[in-house]
């Protein structure tokens, strides 16, 4: 039997389908695929708004915003600072040389009290020299006094005698003269009698002028050998008051402070040796920001607080320099205001109200006064903020007057502005 004609084909299973009459219906992955373009136009529209409300968009997490408001700004200052004495000497070697230690760390001394005896061969020695050189010049200068007076009393004694022989030959001119008018005496005798009247006067004048010479010249050697004897003794003076230097003593009632050597130490000149520490006089060491020295000056009022109490003082000075962005200043206790049991480099707080302005518009403070120097400031508007031009004013530790630009209820970004990139309109996230 033939193979092929016992496999059958599927002609007897075919059938005619009929199409329906009702409407159409699209397939389901058709809808899915139309709702996600739908969704997609959705966050497109919405990504353009944001581009037209702002070039960038930010987290507001990253960012603080304040509020513009009404109030009194107090511009004060607080900081922490740390007693020191005003008047807190360190005692230094006049000269080199062997210490002896009188007292130690603590002891109570009064003014005058030796402190620390300095043993010094080289300077005492010189002492001893420089006074022998002493006693030599003021010798000198002494027997230069004498030579002056005995020049002096020489030129006396000559002038003396030309005055003696200038009065004889006047009067022998008067004799000479009576006589030849009586006719007792020749022409010849009476003209050789005026000679010698006018050989006494040149006599006479000449014994005068030497004698001022004299003098002056004496007085100018005389005069020069003091003044090397007076030079001499400022030396000595000098060294008298070095040696007696040697000696450090109390320059007031106090303390000793830090000993800076040991008992018997040999110490080189301009060594320091100990520290005196004034117990009557306290001041508070207080460092402020950069920005505010320039409103800080001597004078202006402070409060301290120590032990839960408050004590009046005054900024007594204020150091010209900037180290680490900071100014040191300091504070002194009011008359009869100083706190009882103050020790040195104890901690303390303080406060200095510098200026008080009453309803002033201002919101805290941030770093955008730094970046943008105070004239430029974000305002918030819903999910966008504008950069706007403002003028700022008085600051303080927390808070800024703000002059123009801004009202009251408007809120700013006052940090996170570096972020923005001088952006006119910037799109804020997350609120």
């Amino acid at each position: 039997m033939d193979s092929r004609a016992r496999i059958r084909d599927t002609s007897a299973q075919d059938h005619v389908v009929a199409r329906p009459s009702g409407p159409r219906r699209l397939p389901k992955a058709w809808l899915a695929g139309g709702g996600a373009a739908l969704a997609l136009l959705a966050l497109v529209v919405w990504v353009v708004a944001g581009w037209r409300a702002g070039g960038s968009s930010f987290d507001a997490s990253r960012i603080r915003i304040a509020e513009v408001k009404r109030g009194d700004l107090v511009r004060d200052l607080s900081a922490d600072g740390r007693v020191i004495t005003a008047n807190s000497p360190t005692l230094y070697a006049i000269a080199g040389g062997t210490v002896a230690l009188k007292v130690v760390a603590g002891d109570v001394v009064k003014q005058g009290q030796e402190l620390a005896v300095i043993d010094s061969p080289e300077l005492r020695s010189k002492l001893v020299q420089e006074e022998s050189t002493l006693a030599s010049l003021q010798g000198e200068a002494n027997r230069a006094m004498l030579d002056a007076q005995l020049t002096r009393s020489d030129a006396q004694k000559l002038l003396d005698q030309a005055q003696i022989d200038h009065t004889a030959a006047q009067r022998d001119v008067e004799r000479y003269q009576r006589a030849y008018e009586g006719g007792a005496v020749s022409k010849n005798e009476y003209d050789r009698a005026l000679d010698g009247m006018k050989k006494a006067d040149l006599g006479l004048a000449a014994a005068r002028k030497d004698f001022s010479l004299q003098g002056q010249g004496a007085g100018i050697d005389a005069r020069n050998k003091r003044l090397l004897a007076d030079r001499q003794q400022s030396v000595v003076a000098e060294l008298r008051r070095q040696v007696q230097a040697l000696t450090l003593r109390a320059p007031f009632d106090g303390q000793v402070g830090q000993v800076q050597i040991a008992q018997g130490t040999n110490v080189a000149i301009n060594a320091p040796i100990l520290s005196v520490v004034d117990l009557r006089v306290f001041e508070v060491e207080i460092r402020v920001p950069e920005s505010f020295a320039r409103d800080l000056s001597i004078g202006v009022p402070a409060q301290v607080t120590a032990s839960g109490n408050r004590y009046d003082a005054k900024v007594s000075a204020v150091s010209p320099e900037v180290v680490n962005g900071e100014v040191t200043a300091r504070l002194r206790f009011d008359e009869g205001q100083q706190p009882p049991n103050l020790r040195q480099n104890q901690r303390l707080s303080a406060r200095i109200v510098m200026d008080t302005r009453e309803n002033v518009l201002m919101v805290e403070r941030g770093p955008f006064l730094e970046q943008d120097g105070g004239r430029f400031a974000y305002v918030v508007n819903g999910s966008s903020a504008e950069r706007r031009p403002i003028q700022a004013g008085a600051s303080s530790l927390n808070a800024v007057e703000i002059v123009s630009g801004l009202e009251a209820g408007q809120r700013i970004v006052i940090s996170g502005t570096d972020q923005f990139a001088n952006a006119d309109r910037v799109r804020i996230s997350g609120q």
